[in-house]
Formats: structure tokens, sequence, C-alpha cells
């Protein structure tokens, strides 16, 4: 099970999350272009360990476990590491704030949710909302020092990377709003009848 395809590049996921934040520790042009190839490789094997799993029809506990997981850990690494390194322009720590917020209550809504065995499936502009996070962060780690590297120096990569940041944060919320309003309509009876 751990060693199907689809579960291998979910792992493999996690495990450039150390390289990446080596990379961007070194911040050299080179190193940020390799960093953005990282992820972006990351990022296609979300969408590539899906697609496998669902044409093999290898889907397990495991994969449906980790592949979220692989995810908020992939995202909140790569935000920590450019705040550390102060690579949020224009006041974007701020929706890095918000994007981290809202993957903890996701997860803890999972978590409460599943020992009442109901499940809080991936909507739709959830999976929009992870696009656009990783659109974002693939530009904010190429930075404008790649776009030098490339022959493209005048164009404000980093401006436009904290842009995107913002508009998923925008996404975040409202993706949040949604999970928070289902997994209260499965807590609220409890809750009520304790108070009662």
């Amino acid at each position: 099970m751990l060693t199907d395809l689809p579960n291998l590049l979910t792992l493999s996921r996690i495990a450039a999350i150390p390289v990446l934040v080596a990379l961007v520790a070194v911040h050299r042009p080179a190193a940020d272009l390799l960093a953005c190839l990282l992820f972006i490789a990351a990022g296609i094997t979300d969408y590539l360990d899906g697609r496998i799993a669902r044409s093999r029809r290898q889907f397990s506990d495991l994969g449906r476990m980790l592949d979220p997981i692989a995810d908020k850990l992939l995202i909140g690494a790569s935000l920590m590491v450019l705040a550390a390194f102060h690579r949020l322009p224009l006041w974007s720590l701020y929706p890095a704030i918000v994007i981290l917020l809202r993957e903890i209550l996701v997860s803890g809504l999972r978590e409460h949710l599943a020992g009442r065995r109901v499940s809080l499936p991936v909507t739709r502009p959830a999976k929009w909302k992870t696009g656009f996070q990783m659109g974002a962060l693939g530009v904010l780690l190429a930075g404008d020092s790649t776009a030098r590297l490339v022959g493209l120096g005048l164009l404000p990569v980093g401006a436009i990377g904290a842009l995107m940041l913002w508009l998923a944060a925008l996404l975040t919320l409202v993706t949040g709003w949604d999970y928070l309003v289902t997994g209260l309509r499965h807590v609220a009876p409890t809750a009520s009848g304790r108070t009662g």
C-alpha cells in the first residue's frame, strides 16, 4: 500500500520539503530557480497522485490521509521559509498567516469529524484555492532574482507573487468559511445537547 505509485508521489512531496528549504536559505539566483522548479514538480505530483489513483483504482485510507498532509506541509514550509528570509513583499505576510490559520482550522475540523465517522470532502473551490496557492508560492520562490537570471529583470516577479498570494488568501477565507459551516452542522447538535 505504501509502495503504490500514488502514495510514493505523495511521499516525494514531503521529501522535497527539506531540499526546498535549503535552496531558499542559499538565496542565490540559481538556487531560487531550482527551488521554484522543485516546487512546480511537487505541485505536479499533487495532480498526478490523484489522477493515477483514480485510473488504477488504488484508493487507500493511507493515501487519503497523506495527500492533504503533504499539501499542507509543503505550503506551510514554503510560507515559513519565505517569511524567515524576508521574501514576502507588499505586506504578504498577512495573507500567509490567513492561509496557515485556515489550514490548521480545516485539519482540526477533519480530525474531529473523523472521530464521528463524518468525512469533510475536498470541494472544487478548495482545489482552485490549492492551485492558486501553489502558483503564488512558485512565483514567490522564483522571485526577482530568477527573473534577472533568465533575462526578465524588468518583470516584477515578487509583486506578482504577492498579488497572487493575496488572491489565494481570499479564496482561502471563502473555502475555510464553507468548511467551518459544514463542520459546525455536525458538531452543533451535540454541543447544544450538552448545554441543555
